[in-house]
């Protein structure tokens, strides 16, 4: 019996108890105590379904619930031995990631929806586990404006993450090629921003397209039912709405929102195409009112302390064009388009703080100045991150090098639409979210990781689940336990972890992941080209 059991994420402390056991059957109650009542009703409700047992409410021997107000609150404790299973938790979510553990140690069969075999023995294996996340920002950025993902899609995303013991879903709403949650003051976003005409097969190298209309959003219900979901996992869904770049969308559907002085935005509509676009956000006072009444509705949506605005990939062209745009940098004493932005930026940070909540951006937001008490998503490598948290701003590094989902997995000619350099399993195990260079104090900053899913290219769930899958598990493991630097740590452990349980516990929830071998025939795009870059990625 090994010391990890299979476990991913690895816990921090696993002590088999040789010779000892407890079988879970019809005779297993269910002892919740306060604070876990709601992880006690997911157990019933998954477990239950798994393996067709009634695990009803009661106290004794079984499974047993309970807080420990002395660990930290997201810390468990797991011990099995013949009386039963007890898990302690510093808090609800605490308990939840240990019911997660006891998922695991039941084999793939718990993650079936139903019993494969009413007769079938559940038992769980002696043992003793202490553990802890590393950070408390655990997430994945999936992009639904790209490519939209209908509500049942996100929810499953939510189960998948828990099962992994990620704690942030991070939705990319808006973009330039869809507007994707409703916003009742402001129809259009939905009605003309949410649907494009037709879309670009393959990136901007590719002459091939899909015809068919595309599109979708989510309206403000689904989102509620999506956050719900969500809490009931011990998982914060951050919202994103793009500005000021990355707008297409939402100026097809108000085209006043725009630089109407520099070009025709009438004859925008949602952008067909991929990269980045010209066509950015004015700087009207109506533009900022009109965004501040999209954030009011959302805040009523979700209940995140963060809200991330991006500020990425913002041309300054049509600023440096726009008489009004030139009036605004005189009026407000900037220096010149980069400090624009920041201003704009600036101003959501005021607008959100005064409300309670804290900007999240890209990291060009660091631009012209950063805004303060905004925190950074560290996309273009680690420089960013390192920037900020050295001025004393929260860090989630993000670097593309390591954690960009929609990077190709190898470098053989089979993988569908080979985007930028390979980036493996063995990669994303080694990727390290706080960089060398940083004092103690500094580090604190970096508050957590995130894996990016940019769906450009990705065109449905199948494809969602090969590019996530496996190298989410790897950068589960990454965020969740201390691990040791990069070079030393023991892959090969790992991917046996994956082959002797984890691939088959992917496998009974239906992910349809990459294999070790490489693709399979159907989950090859020929003919779609990409842009494939040689050796490894570059660092910025």
């Amino acid at each position: 019996m090994s010391d990890t059991m299979d476990l991913i994420p690895a816990p921090l402390s696993c002590r088999p108890v040789e010779g000892a056991s407890y079988v879970i059957d019809q005779h297993t109650a269910v002892s919740a105590g306060p604070g876990t009542e709601d992880v006690a009703r997911w157990l019933r409700s998954t477990l239950g379904a798994a393996t067709g047992l009634p695990l009803p409410p009661g106290e004794g021997s079984g499974i047993g619930l309970s807080v420990d107000g002395t660990l930290a609150p997201e810390a468990y404790r797991l011990s099995v031995d013949a009386a039963g299973v007890r898990i302690v938790g510093g808090g609800a979510a605490g308990v939840f990631w240990g019911v997660q553990t006891l998922r695991q140690l039941l084999g793939p069969a718990a993650y079936r929806r139903a019993p494969l075999d009413p007769a079938a023995l559940w038992r769980v294996p002696g043992v003793e586990i202490d553990d802890a996340p590393r950070f408390g920002w655990r997430g994945m950025m999936l992009d639904v404006a790209r490519h939209f993902m209908p509500k049942d899609g996100v929810l499953r995303y939510l189960d998948l993450l828990a099962a992994h013991k990620l704690n942030v879903l991070h939705l990319h709403l808006t973009d330039d090629q869809g507007w994707r949650v409703e916003i009742k003051r402001y129809p259009l976003l939905t009605e003309v921003g949410g649907w494009r005409a037709r879309t670009k097969v393959g990136l901007r190298e590719s002459t091939l397209w899909d015809e068919r209309p595309h599109g979708g959003h989510y309206t403000q219900d689904d989102i509620r039912e999506i956050v719900a979901y969500a809490a009931e996992r011990h998982i914060t869904v951050v919202p994103e709405i793009d500005i000021p770049g990355h707008s297409q969308a939402a100026i097809a559907a108000y085209p006043e929102l725009g630089n109407t002085d520099v070009v025709d935005t009438a004859a925008l509509e949602p952008w067909t195409a991929w990269g980045v676009n010209p066509n950015v956000l004015g700087v009207s006072d109506a533009t900022l009112a009109f965004y501040e009444n999209v954030f009011a509705e959302l805040l009523d949506l979700f209940p995140s302390p963060f809200v991330h605005i991006g500020g990425d990939e913002c041309p300054k062209e049509q600023w440096k064009a726009s008489p009004a745009a030139q009036q605004r940098i005189a009026e407000q004493g900037l220096a010149d388009e980069d400090e624009l932005q920041s201003w704009f930026v600036r101003h959501f940070d005021g607008w959100l703080a005064a409300r309670g909540r804290r900007l999240i951006g890209w990291d060009e937001i660091l631009e012209g100045g950063l805004a303060p008490g905004a925190a950074v998503s560290s996309w273009r490598g680690y420089a960013g991150g390192i920037d900020a948290a050295r001025a004393g701003h929260d860090v989630v590094m993000c670097p593309e090098q390591y954690v960009y989902l929609d990077w190709r997995q190898s470098e053989g000619a089979d993988e569908p639409v080979p985007i930028a350099h390979a980036r493996s399993l063995e990669d994303v195990y080694r990727f390290e979210p706080v960089p060398d260079g940083l004092t103690p104090e500094e580090a604190r900053h970096v508050i957590g990781a995130q894996a990016n899913a940019w769906t450009e290219v990705m065109d449905s769930a199948r494809v969602v689940d090969y590019m996530s899958f496996p190298r989410l598990c790897a950068f589960a493991e990454v965020v969740w336990r201390p691990l040791p630097p990069p070079a030393e740590r023991d892959f090969a452990g790992f991917a046996d972890r994956m082959t002797a349980a984890h691939y088959g516990r992917l496998d009974a929830l239906g992910v349809e992941y990459r294999p070790p071998s490489g693709p399979l025939p159907w989950q090859r795009r020929p003919g779609v080209v990409g842009r494939p870059m040689d050796g490894p990625p570059p660092w910025r």
